[in-house]
């Protein structure tokens, strides 16, 4: 790259954080420079390209929205012109890269994204075929749809599976959307046809060209643009405590269909970037929860349908746009007022006032399901993850008044604290951060108890009930799983006959109630729980599979036995 390329290249990416008087017409006068530059390199054009990113997330002006929108535009282009001429294009590939317009996406996706992305994209879609990785699966799974294949593959060495397909799907390029029509139409649940499906490891290519699903052109454009004429807000200038305690955010629930279009973008967006969350591919659209917080930015919130739930925990999803402009995704999983908080800043936007929005996320979590015990998960602080080691994550949670739950991490925490206050330059090794990501680190709020989920893991829960399964069942999970249900069907029914609505046995059956059977035989003291108590345990369990599992959690958070049940099974380390 020509050096006065490269010093105008410099100076964009410096744009990107220069707000307040006159930084507008300087941006602006910058941008109006760059129309029609070309570049000789996937990472000249990728620094080029999230540097108009960011800036069309947080514009300094009307001005520098269409300015980079004007050059987004031309983006594909370039990058095709450099997958053509045969230069190295494998940055594109990279995850923190991947998306741009003019590239492809290349990967074995799940069965339920693979179907998806036929659904959406039958005409950018290639298939790669590696037999000899797939000849074993295809052997033992394709007769069942391919007639008389049988013949061939159970006793030839070279059957061409290729040919077959072909002329049963009506031609190569047929074959993939034939084989997701016949598992979408054959017998079986979704997890059995998900393990058929990814068992053959069919690798697709997803042609993005200009389409709006590449992250180049993603928006969701909001009724008005918000402009920075001052400073990004910075971490410091952010209390969670203050963000709690303010008024309610502005929220409403989407249509079906307008979740649906949600969704769908949501999925565009994580999978250009090779991810998936169980609960995007899952999702359920008359759940979805938009927010409007302000400065441009709207947090989107949405459930599981009942039958794709977890047994015990409830599961939350989410995006957020920026003047609308996808920059992060949001995963919450937890029991009561406690919850479990995964949120992922996409690289682009990292500089871009990521504390501030997380309070949002927080206050919003609050607001519509009572959380006031925020837990992040070790690898968002550095376990097994080098990446946020390097950028020392752990030291944005514990600022923003986050606190690890071990007391021997919290002492070596404030050993830190003290040696960075008095030691100028001093900087945490990474030997230390890796030491402090190793447990969660916790926020809490309101008036409750600190400490109670300190220790409490899922995981827990479930070794003790397997633990159960083996010694008194033999193993045999239908046996514990019958055997609990009665119980837990006796324990309940006296009480149920009182409440207004009387529950029968047979929908004790269903397989909700007995993954709360299998963990509450653990808990003898239920037999001594009042009419009431039992009668609130019922309507928990009903709400697990009901229209929003935020009305779960907040009867959970009203039954204090059923609580100390799940903390105390939940602390307890396996034996």
């Amino acid at each position: 790259m020509k050096p006065a390329l490269a010093a105008r290249l410099s100076e964009l990416q410096a744009a990107r954080t220069q707000y307040g008087p006159g930084c507008a017409a300087r941006v602006e006068k910058l941008l109006a420079s760059l129309r029609g530059v070309q570049f000789a390199g996937a990472e000249s054009l990728i620094h080029f390209h999230d540097a108009l990113l960011f800036l069309r997330a947080f514009p300094q002006s009307r001005k520098v929205i269409t300015l980079t929108e004007e050059l987004l535009q031309g983006v594909g282009a370039q990058a095709k012109r450099l997958r053509d001429s045969g230069a190295d294009v494998e940055l594109f590939d990279d995850e923190e890269f991947s998306g741009v317009a003019g590239t492809a996406i290349r990967d074995t996706f799940t069965y339920e994204v693979a179907r998806w992305l036929a659904s959406r994209f039958p005409n950018d879609l290639r298939v790669e075929w590696n037999l000899d990785e797939q000849y074993r699966q295809m052997w033992s799974s394709l007769p069942r749809y391919v007639p008389l294949l049988a013949d061939d593959c159970l006793v030839e060495a070279d059957t061409p599976y290729l040919e077959w397909l072909s002329h049963a799907s009506g031609g190569e390029g047929r074959i993939l959307a034939w084989l997701l029509q016949r598992l979408e139409q054959s017998p079986g649940s979704m997890l059995e046809k998900t393990a058929w499906y990814d068992a053959l490891k069919i690798e697709i290519e997803w042609e993005l060209g200009e389409s709006a699903a590449s992250r180049t052109h993603a928006r969701r454009n909001p009724p008005a643009f918000f402009y920075h004429r001052e400073p990004l807000i910075q971490r410091k200038q952010v209390s969670l405590e203050e963000e709690l305690r303010s008024a309610p955010l502005p929220a409403r629930k989407l249509s079906s269909k307008e979740g649906e279009e949600l969704l769908d973008q949501v999925r565009e967006v994580l999978t250009v970037r090779y991810r998936e969350l169980y609960g995007t591919t899952r999702s359920d659209a008359k759940q979805v929860i938009e927010a409007d917080v302000g400065r441009g930015v709207r947090i989107f919130l949405w459930g599981l349908p009942p039958e794709r739930r977890l047994p015990l925990r409830a599961y939350l999803a989410g995006m957020t746009v920026k003047n609308g402009v996808p920059i992060n995704y949001i995963e919450a999983i937890g029991l009561c007022e406690w919850m479990e908080i995964g949120f992922n800043t996409f690289y682009t936007f990292r500089d871009g006032e990521t504390a501030w929005i997380y309070s949002k996320v927080l206050h919003l979590l609050n607001q519509i399901a009572g959380i006031t015990c925020f837990s992040v998960y070790p690898y968002q602080i550095g376990e097994d993850n080098e990446e946020a080691i390097k950028s020392g994550a752990f030291w944005f949670y514990r600022k923003l008044g986050f606190r690890p739950g071990n007391p021997e991490l919290l002492a070596l925490t404030e050993r830190e604290e003290r040696r960075i206050a008095s030691t100028p330059g001093y900087r945490t090794p990474a030997r230390t951060l890796r030491k402090l990501a190793a447990e969660h680190v916790f926020f809490e709020t309101g008036d409750g108890p600190r400490g109670l989920w300190d220790s409490f893991s899922i995981r827990n829960i479930g070794f003790a009930v397997e633990r159960q399964m083996a010694t008194k069942f033999k193993g045999d999970p239908e046996a514990m799983r019958r055997k609990a249900s009665e119980w837990l069907a006796r324990e309940l029914d006296a009480s149920e006959r009182k409440a207004p609505l009387k529950q029968t046995r047979l929908e004790w059956g269903t397989p909700g109630f007995s993954d709360f059977a299998v963990m509450l035989a653990l808990a003898p003291e239920i037999k001594r729980w009042s009419g009431d108590e039992k009668r609130g345990l019922a309507a928990i369990i009903r709400a697990k599979s009901g229209a929003s599992e935020m009305e779960y959690l907040r009867l959970m958070q009203g039954h204090e036995q059923l609580k100390q049940v799940m903390v105390r099974l939940g602390t307890h380390p396996p034996e």
